[in-house]
């Protein structure tokens, strides 16, 4: 977003000034000026166990709010069609499809903050995941200073989407303008190796790309209309696409 307006329980609105992004967690920072405001710790959800009782707190849009109550299904390993990894993310039920706007707070039973829902799926059985409050906790100090991560070693990153069929990884998209479209990649390509090693689910993929630096090329080798292609994509950074 360009521009920001913070809605209070009350109705007062705020114009808020973004603070800091971090794409890599798709967490960001905002800033409003309205005083001295009631918050929540953030604690780590190191501190949660699978099946424990949390709530939820988010917006329906302007002053509306909604809450929920669930248990935590499960807490692990993350990985997105659209090139996210979460090294540790938190799933919630909700005992509603009323779960309100992706934001929302994650709280224990101390209404400590102990996640950041991240995406709604409510009509599946995990209806929220979250980003734990550790990672919050892990950036705040650098989105405050430097409005980004500057200490964590960046993430290549190629702009592709994907996802996992029958052991088969397939492309299903490609970003605009990124280093996979420029390079060749094409929607439907099925991709057998990167940088010589066979690639059979999707997480594979993101760890070949991972251990490389932006810059770097990464080597893929892709079937399409039962030909065998061979890529070299040269990586960015996330943040350089997305501004």
């Amino acid at each position: 977003a360009s521009n920001v307006i913070v809605t209070l329980p009350n109705g007062e609105q705020h114009d808020a000034k973004i603070v800091g992004k971090d794409y890599s967690t798709g967490l960001g920072l905002l800033r409003i000026d309205a005083g001295t405001l009631p918050y929540r710790e953030v604690v780590s959800s190191e501190t949660c166990v699978q099946g424990e009782e949390v709530f939820t707190v988010a917006s329906m849009g302007a002053e509306k709010r909604c809450a929920d109550c669930g248990i935590i299904t499960y807490l692990g390993p993350f990985d997105a069609v659209w090139e996210f990894v979460l090294e540790r993310c938190i799933c919630v039920t909700a005992s509603s499809l009323q779960v309100g706007l992706s934001g929302g707070a994650i709280l224990n039973r101390k209404a400590e903050v102990v996640g950041i829902s991240y995406l709604n799926f409510a009509d599946l059985s995990r209806a929220l995941l979250g980003v734990p409050g550790e990672y919050y906790l892990s950036v705040r100090d650098e989105l405050l200073q430097h409005g980004r991560r500057i200490t964590a070693v960046p993430r290549a990153w190629l702009g592709v989407l994907s996802y996992t069929l029958r052991e088969h990884v397939v492309i299903a998209g490609v970003m605009p303008g990124s280093p996979g479209e420029k390079a060749g990649i094409r929607q439907g390509d099925l991709v057998l190796s990167a940088d010589g090693l066979e690639i059979h689910e999707r997480k594979a993929l993101y760890e070949a790309i991972n251990r490389h630096r932006p810059g770097e090329r990464i080597q893929l080798k892709i079937m399409r209309n039962n030909q065998v292609h061979d890529l070299a994509i040269a990586a960015i950074v996330v943040d350089d696409y997305l501004g």
